[in-house]
């Protein structure tokens, strides 16, 4: 009976604090969501692709309708500006609005839940692998199908600094936020990692087809290697700096 009382006691005073415990690991596991930090699901992240599409078709009518070009003619130049920042922006508007709809509460949260988020050092070295892996896809593609041709939009666009912050700033940021943190955060919550980075870098590729129909494998590749730096690296943040090197390269180019 003695040894029994002196059980149950030591069992009652150690209770609490065994609970506590319990429920500071759960309280530690919530404070760091695990990939991917969407919560809108694959059809969404789908239907946001041609909503930002939409969106900045709609944003940019203003400057076709006053510019009024003739019948064969192109966009002047400053419409030609005007439409490529709106597409931007709607690659940027709609899917904050769809992380804010789905109870992003604040600026930064939003952000947060479309990947943009601080990376390790670590990631430095996922970022040459990635830098390898597209080097050594273009090399063959060169070789097996022939250098791809994409049309000159760079002299469309007007001034120097215009063109490096539509090109290099603007078109990698406002693209990686919509490609990667929205599509391919969506589609991960259904789809394993290799299938999800190839929709999604079809789709990324996919649209560029007017620009050259044979710039748009590499650039296919291109998005599936950004895709899968995003999940190893947990931000997509290491993604824009390799898409701003790819402009660079390619506006030095032209």
């Amino acid at each position: 009976m003695r040894r029994r009382v002196l059980v149950e006691r030591e069992t009652c005073e150690t209770c609490g604090d065994m609970d506590s415990n319990l429920a500071a690991g759960d309280v530690g596991a919530l404070s760091k969501p695990s990939f991917p930090y969407s919560n809108w699901g694959a059809l969404v992240a789908l239907l946001g692709v041609f909503l930002a599409l939409g969106t900045g078709v709609v944003l940019g009518i203003p400057a076709i309708v006053i510019d009024h070009p003739k019948s064969g003619e192109d966009l002047s130049t400053w419409a030609d500006a005007f439409v490529q920042l709106a597409t931007a922006v709607g690659f940027l508007m709609v899917p904050m609005l769809i992380a804010a709809q789905r109870g992003a509460s604040s600026f930064r949260e939003v952000l947060s839940r479309l990947g943009v988020r601080r990376f390790k050092p670590s990631s430095l070295k996922w970022m040459a692998v990635a830098i390898g892996a597209y080097l050594f896809f273009s090399v063959a593609y060169t070789i097996a199908i022939g250098e791809p041709h994409q049309e000159d939009i760079a002299d469309k666009l007007g001034a120097i600094p215009i063109q490096v912050f539509l090109i290099v700033i603007a078109a990698p940021v406002s693209e990686e936020v919509c490609f990667r943190g929205m599509l391919f955060g969506g589609l991960r919550e259904r789809w394993p990692r290799i299938v999800a980075a190839l929709i999604s870098g079809a789709i990324f590729g996919g649209l560029h087809a007017t620009t050259g129909i044979s710039a748009v494998p590499p650039l296919i590749f291109f998005g599936f290697t950004l895709a899968l730096l995003y999940e190893k690296t947990g931000s997509i943040l290491p993604g824009i700096l390799l898409h701003v090197l790819n402009n660079s390269i390619a506006l030095l180019g032209q």
